[in-house]
């Protein structure tokens, strides 16, 4: 089906990383702000262990590409909103309950993202059983595809200084998602900072893409937009050499999931021995 299909990458720029030095050139590219005087980059970033993944919803997986993505979505968060509310004190706003829902696994329209590059590059190589497949990390440039937002949403924003929005910004513009996808007769793209829920969410400088339509995809969109992102593959060749060094910067699971389950999962990954043939 439409929502399925390959995204395809001809027309978006690829860069193929050479070396750990060439990475972080491609990495933090394009962040000098000349009007400011400071490196900030415009770009947000998703890691992923293969080149060939896709950006499709966990929303739209499960309802394996079809047109009944929005009835899904609304059975899924009236209930978990129903369920959960009490116990993790959701409030009646949809978008308080959707960033609260994805983080805690349900599938929703969201995509994660990170404001980090190095965070980004720690889920593109975190999987020691893909260590010989090629990894990739996606660059989105956010004040661009800002530009392309309903004129409410672009006003809210220039109100507040800010170039994600939260939860009370868009409180202001649409009430629910059904008033949030009429907003505009094309599919549209913004990003989401969540309040920090728990530590996870802060150290991995945690965002999402939200997207004006349960059944349409970050795929389909950045096909109609290639300028606004590029990939940097990471070949497997240099993945274990990233890796390593990551974690020797502290860029782990230890801190990205604070606790004894992300301590246990970095010690596992850390210590594992050299892959034999066939694992």
């Amino acid at each position: 089906m439409d929502q399925e299909r390959e995204l395809n990458t001809e027309s978006i720029e690829t860069v193929i990383a050479q070396g750990w030095a060439h990475l972080f050139e491609e990495l933090y590219r394009g962040s000098w702000n000349a009007k400011i005087k400071r490196y900030r980059s415009p770009f947000v970033f998703r890691g992923a262990n293969r080149r060939d993944s896709d950006l499709i919803s966990g929303l739209s997986r499960l309802a394996r590409g079809g047109n009944g993505a929005g009835r899904l979505e609304n059975h899924l968060l009236r209930n978990f909103q129903k369920y959960a509310g009490n116990e993790i004190g959701l409030s009646e706003s949809c978008w308080r309950c959707l960033p609260v829902a994805q983080h805690h696994g349900l599938p929703t329209r969201l995509l994660d993202w990170t404001f980090s590059p190095l965070v980004a590059l720690h889920f593109a190589t975190a999987n020691p059983h893909l260590y010989e497949e090629d990894g990739v990390v996606w660059c989105l440039d956010q004040l661009r595809s800002n530009q392309l937002l309903p004129k409410e949403l672009h006003d809210i924003a220039a109100k507040e200084g800010a170039d994600a929005f939260t939860a009370g910004m868009l409180e202001s513009v649409a009430r629910s998602l059904a008033e949030f996808d009429a907003l505009a007769p094309e599919p549209f793209v913004l990003f989401l900072e969540p309040p920090s829920l728990d530590p996870r969410i802060a150290n991995q400088f945690a965002l999402f893409s939200l997207i004006s339509s349960p059944e349409f995809q970050m795929s389909s969109w950045l096909t109609s937009h290639p300028e606004l992102a590029r990939r940097i593959i990471i070949p497997a060749g240099i993945k274990l050499e990233v890796r390593d060094k990551l974690d020797q910067a502290g860029i782990t699971e230890r801190l990205l999931y604070p606790g004894p389950d992300g301590l246990a999962q970095w010690l596992a990954r850390y210590y594992r021995p050299p892959l034999l043939p066939g694992d």
